[in-house]
């Protein structure tokens, strides 16, 4: 997962299509289950809702980075939000990473979680908030609705050097992204859905000018290339400098794949997996099925989102999601 997202407007929410997808007893894990916290906190996961809700309708950005910030915090030895963590025993912590560039929106989860320790003091963890969170600005943006399993507990160690180390660049091959999903028992076909999530949000030209640059990339399209070079024509300011992701950047669908297959593909993996032998099957068949993207994105969500949890008795659930407890 490359990780540059970063606009997602909900303009279209009421005639977008979403699925509800109810039984995946098949990626649970024991300690982890359905609604967690029905018994110790009754509304935490519609307080977190609540206030997903809220923050996309102040800020269209909102879902793509929530999005972003879930698929970061599992690529990092697992969903323990280690990368909420601004302090870790002296170590620089996985934000300070350049393949952390453009991360934002840690304030909502650490907002969320200051309030719900008023309503139920250190019951539910940073890492289950950031997985609820992505879950519903997914369904929010038009995609489907997931049934993600919590109980998660909170990691107490950050590394910048992890995440430099465990994070895909924006210019990672195709062998080495099967080699990374197929390392989390995600298959194939839900490893380019789970890329899929490209559909919400930008990127930004530090990670794609490369393509540009002499003698260039031979599969970007003349015109599709012309437009990248005008958007990205001064290198001073490729760090704030974007083009989006897909020509529906506001809505979780199916467009990505239709735009890539059309050649507009704006990150190398995007254009690679339109054209590899081994992955082009199933971006034609997302491109012309949404459902099956669906489908194929919640079974690869689920895995990553359970990979590698800290359950019972490892970890912890921490007062402030920045920070170990004392």
């Amino acid at each position: 997962m490359t990780g540059l997202k970063g606009i997602s407007v909900l303009v279209f929410l009421c005639c977008l299509f979403s699925v509800i997808v109810g039984d995946h007893e098949e990626e649970k894990i024991p300690g982890l289950e359905l609604n967690f916290y029905r018994n110790s906190c009754p509304n935490a996961e519609q307080f977190v809702k609540d206030e997903v809700s809220r923050s996309t309708l102040i800020d269209p950005t909102t879902a793509a980075a929530l999005l972003r910030l879930a698929f970061h915090d599992c690529q990092v030895d697992g969903c323990d939000a280690s990368v909420l963590l601004s302090f870790s025993n002296g170590l620089m912590t996985e934000t300070e990473s350049e393949m952390n560039f453009g991360l934002r929106k840690l304030h909502i989860i650490n907002g969320i979680k200051s309030s719900l320790e008023r309503i139920c003091p250190q019951t539910v963890s940073c890492s289950d908030i950031i997985q609820l969170a992505a879950r519903d600005t997914i369904h929010l943006s038009g995609g489907p609705f997931i049934d993600v399993f919590t109980g998660r507990k909170d990691g107490t160690l950050a590394s910048k050097e992890r995440a430099d180390k465990e994070l895909p660049p924006a210019d990672i091959s195709v062998d080495k992204f099967i080699e990374i999903f197929q390392g989390k028992n995600i298959t194939l076909q839900e490893g380019v859905a789970l890329i899929g999530a490209h559909t919400l949000g930008i990127g930004h030209c530090r990670n794609f000018e490369k393509r540009l640059q002499p003698p260039g990339d031979p599969t970007l399209p003349t015109g599709f290339k012309l437009t990248l070079l005008v958007i990205c024509s001064n290198p001073f300011l490729s760090n704030i400098t974007f083009e989006t992701n897909d020509l529906t950047t506001f809505a979780f669908d199916n467009r990505y794949f239709t735009d890539i297959l059309n050649g507009r593909g704006l990150l190398k993996i995007d254009s690679d997996i339109s054209r590899d032998q081994r992955t082009k099957p199933h971006v034609i068949r997302f491109a012309s099925d949404q459902k099956q993207f669906f489908r194929s994105f919640t079974s690869g969500f689920l895995k990553l989102s359970n990979h590698k949890v800290l359950l019972g008795k490892q970890g912890e659930i921490r007062k402030d999601c920045r920070f170990v407890n004392n």
